[in-house]
């Protein structure tokens, strides 16, 4: 996939049609936020309310992953940039099949090579164990940062994983603190 810039490569993506996926949509949820960022953050895919708005994280997971933002000191709107694995939401809510994320994988890579974060943050288990390592446990490896071709990587817990168990919400608090204070570390080393 040749990446010429961000206009073309949502509407390409807008009517994409490479997986069994696209027959089920209302929307593609191609992504949002500042195409300036230097953090991305990375879900699995779209839930019913992002299926209806194209929109990711606008649901009652996003709402809280908009509060904890906000506490950190990001903002979707200003300065930091969210996608998801897949861009059409799976039935019933189920975690993406390995074909779904590999037809989505190439869009995903090119949102990534014209953002160039310096930080990505996979939401969850399926964003984590698709970009980070096969076999990462976000419940022992959220947190950490690992550097990979002058990027870092981190895993943490999905906000709707959150929301089913509160007693992660102050880990993943401390998560986007240690990346907030990374970036801005990043930023006065340049």
């Amino acid at each position: 996939m040749i990446v010429l810039d961000w206009e073309t490569l949502e509407k390409e993506a807008l009517e994409c049609h490479k997986c069994p996926l696209s027959k089920t949509r209302t929307k593609v949820v191609f992504g949002v936020g500042s195409r300036e960022a230097k953090i991305m953050f990375i879900g699995e895919g779209p839930g019913k309310n992002e299926d209806e708005q194209g929109e990711p994280f606008v649901g009652q997971a996003g709402r809280l992953l908009d509060k904890m933002l906000l506490a950190a000191g990001f903002s979707r709107k200003e300065n930091v940039y969210i996608a998801n694995m897949v861009k059409c939401r799976p039935p019933n809510n189920r975690d993406p099949e390995k074909t779904e994320v590999d037809a989505c994988m190439g869009w995903l890579r090119a949102q990534t090579k014209l953002l160039r974060p310096k930080i990505i943050v996979c939401l969850g288990r399926v964003a984590a164990q698709s970009i980070i390592s096969a076999d990462f446990k976000v419940t022992q490896q959220h947190g950490q940062l690992i550097e990979r071709a002058d990027t870092y990587l981190m895993g943490t817990f999905h906000p709707a994983a959150i929301l089913r168990n509160p007693n992660n919400k102050e880990a993943a608090y401390a998560d986007l603190l240690k990346a907030r204070d990374l970036l801005a570390e990043l930023a006065a080393k340049q």
